[in-house]
């Protein structure tokens, strides 16, 4: 994603269309992005009940949080309605879980188009099977195509714990974590880590996050609001790291090193690509307010 389409995702946090008094408090949250939860968070007695609050949940939402609305895995009884109810109400973005291939993604795009759905409602993709993760690179390919809509992965690394046995550690899972990076670069898409279950305990926490960043996650999803601030903290630009931007910047700026493609910077060997990743940062930064 360029920086003329950035929207920070630092902190992307679940709530469940059935939780009200959840829900209250969206006007007073400083996440990135919210996702509406219709899945994993609601009993099957509910899910009906659920899909219809949809349209006055984001009736009243704020534009300066993205808008997302997790749906039921379109094979199962409660998708396809799903996807069409929330498609009206013209979130963001719909959240497709279970995914296994690129045609889940192409079949979601396909049913939106025919409903003439407006193409600023994109997709976001669940990656918490092995499938997916098998067909992660066709699936990422999408991203190069606007007209798939596809926009962004999400980790599911509770449900991709379940399906392979793999002990419930994250050592365990980084071969997978860095595999879903590489190709959502490769495929021009954000991607957002998983949860962390134990919101009480921030500290551990704050160094998954840490841990999330350095890996190259655009973001973390939260299950609890107390977790919004260290998510923010971990994927907004160090202090160090915007005063090295500056200093590329200015350095590249200075008249005996116009045109040059590469310049000596404090005992370093800084090239024109260092000077485009500085000013990416940079903007970045100036978007979210860093």
């Amino acid at each position: 994603m360029t920086v003329d389409t950035y929207r920070p995702r630092r902190s992307v946090l679940y709530i469940p269309a059935s939780n009200d008094k959840a829900l209250a408090k969206l006007g007073s949250l400083a996440c990135d992005a919210v996702i509406i939860d219709l899945e994993d968070a609601v009993p099957p007695a509910d899910k009906a009940a659920a899909r219809d609050k949809v349209a006055g949940i984001l009736a009243n939402r704020e534009k300066r949080c993205e808008m997302v609305v997790r749906i039921n895995p379109l094979a199962s009884e409660w998708g396809a309605d799903d996807l069409l109810a929330v498609a009206k109400t013209e979130p963001d973005g719909i959240l497709l879980p279970k995914i296994g291939a690129p045609r889940d993604i192409l079949e979601a795009g396909d049913l939106l188009d025919d409903n003439s759905v407006p193409d600023g409602v994109k997709l976001w993709a669940m990656v918490e099977t092995p499938r997916a993760l098998l067909n992660i690179g066709a699936i990422a390919e999408l991203g190069r195509d606007p007209a798939s809509r596809l926009n962004c992965f999400v980790a599911g690394t509770n449900d991709l714990v379940k399906a392979t046995g793999v002990l419930a550690d994250r050592r365990y899972l980084m071969p997978w974590l860095m595999q879903l990076v590489l190709a959502a670069r490769a495929g021009g898409l954000d991607v957002i880590d998983g949860v962390a279950n134990d919101f009480r305990d921030l500290d551990a926490f704050a160094g998954e996050c840490a841990e999330a960043a350095a890996m190259g996650f655009d973001g973390k999803s939260l299950i609890h609001p107390a977790q919004i601030e260290p998510a923010n903290r971990a994927f907004s630009p160090a202090p160090e790291a915007l005063a090295q931007a500056r200093a590329i910047r200015d350095a590249f700026a200075r008249p005996e090193n116009v045109g040059k493609g590469v310049i000596a910077l404090d005992g370093r060997m800084v090239e024109r690509l260092h000077l485009a990743q500085a000013e990416k940062l940079l903007a970045k930064a100036a978007i979210i307010g860093a």
